[in-house]
């Protein structure tokens, strides 16, 4: 098969996040298919940008690269930014279904309105369109940003969101309990599909050492026999780190550490509170290479991730870092309250109420006194279940199943 990933801020390893169509197009093409990854030449995920539009083969992956102005934030310039690739496919949609044919067309920016042209592609070439959701859009803005039903932003969006829902032929969600959102905006219940995030094995066979500053500090607190409690990642609002500095300050007399290794929004403040409230067992880390990301979990006790409150969850979560968590066969500690829980699914950690210090605190120090051949066996579940449901190639054949389902469909 023919397939059209149009992914305004799709990456790569070499160029960053996101990561998701790169791994998903290498895949498809192991299994027969031939794959164009349609981005723009600028996306804010990006630590490198395309040197400029046009065609790019990137480590045997193809990409087309469209011209879209540079932004800053979530201001005019990134609207403009989104307009701008969906104007110009939308207009190139002839070019483009007669060039690559596409057999299937899949709409994957985070925002819908790439859905207007992945229908016209589809439609000129004759194959299937389908919209695969990322985040729900525009009920993220609305319930993580706050921004009213009847701001002319998120109009636009739901009547983008709405489209995909009455044109596609099917709706490919990350998020697992996404069903009852789309079928309440128009979509038949049997054209939902779920396929989730997962891991890339070649990162845990190709592993690169800790930078040096890192690799330090952990030798250090190993040395003092400190219990190591890991966090990898975004240190944002969404991401809990405040809950979890309030349950390192309860825990601040116990041989417990906690290493922080990220950057983010937050960084700066969570770690003025380390300073203020002089809580001396939290240590942060600069980010550190994708590809040494599993040396730094496999070298913790213990791994943490945690959710604020929010309603917006109950659709699901499919984090790329758990996934990892549970690759490095180490237990997690779950805060979160959501429609789904990997951990508690996977058995391979301890899951607790989201924003709640003491139950997390509680949940380290249960894995800490647990016998060490528990907690080994915690981590084996988590690897056996990642390899089993959440590796790319497992993902990748569940998708192309879906796609060659819907091209023996006929055309409605």
């Amino acid at each position: 098969m023919n397939i059209l990933i149009i992914n305004h801020y799709a990456g790569s390893p070499e160029m960053g996040m996101e990561f998701r169509p790169y791994y998903l197009a290498r895949e498809w093409q192991k299994l027969g298919h031939k794959v164009l990854i349609v981005g723009g030449t600028y996306s804010h995920l990006r630590k490198k940008q395309p040197d400029q539009e046009g065609r790019q083969t990137i480590n045997g992956v193809d990409y087309l690269w469209v011209k879209t102005p540079v932004y800053h934030g979530n201001g005019v310039k990134r609207l403009l930014s989104m307009f701008v690739l969906t104007a110009k496919l939308w207009f190139r949609a002839g070019k483009i279904a007669a060039k690559v044919s596409p057999d299937v067309v899949i709409a994957s920016s985070t925002y819908p309105l790439d859905n207007y042209p992945a229908r016209r592609i589809a439609c000129k070439s004759g194959g299937k369109y389908i919209y695969e959701i990322h985040d729900l859009w525009p009920l993220s803005p609305m319930e993580l940003g706050g921004m009213s039903k009847r701001h002319p932003f998120i109009v636009l969006m739901q009547m983008a969101e709405n489209y995909a829902y009455k044109h596609c032929d099917a709706v490919v969600s990350i998020l697992p309990k996404a069903k009852e959102h789309c079928t309440a905006h128009g979509l038949p219940e049997n054209r939902f599909f779920h396929v989730p995030n997962g891991i890339v094995e070649d990162d845990w066979q190709n592993v690169e050492d800790l930078p040096e500053e890192c690799g330090q500090l952990i030798a250090k607190l190993k040395a003092e026999n400190r219990f190591i409690v890991g966090y990898v990642g975004g240190h944002a609002l969404s991401n809990g780190l405040n809950v979890l500095l309030d349950t390192a300050k309860r825990l601040i007399n116990s041989n417990i550490a906690f290493v922080l290794v990220g950057d983010g929004t937050e960084k700066k403040q969570l770690q003025q509170r380390v300073e203020n409230e002089n809580i001396r067992n939290v240590y942060f880390v600069s980010p550190i290479h994708k590809m040494a990301v599993p040396s730094f979990l496999r070298d913790m006790d213990v791994l943490y991730i945690g959710w604020n409150k929010n309603p917006l969850y109950r659709f699901g979560i499919s984090p790329n870092k758990i996934f990892d968590y549970m690759m490095s066969g180490k237990p997690i500690v779950h805060a979160v309250e959501a429609g789904n829980d990997p951990v508690a699914e996977a058995n391979c950690g301890l899951s607790v109420e989201a924003e709640n210090p003491q139950a997390i605190a509680e949940a380290i120090l249960k894995l800490k006194e647990m016998p060490a051949a528990e907690r080994e066996q915690l981590g084996i579940n988590g690897q056996n279940y990642v390899m089993k449901h959440h590796t790319y190639s497992v993902l990748a054949k569940k998708f192309s199943e879906i796609m060659q389902s819907l091209a023996k469909e006929k055309k409605i």
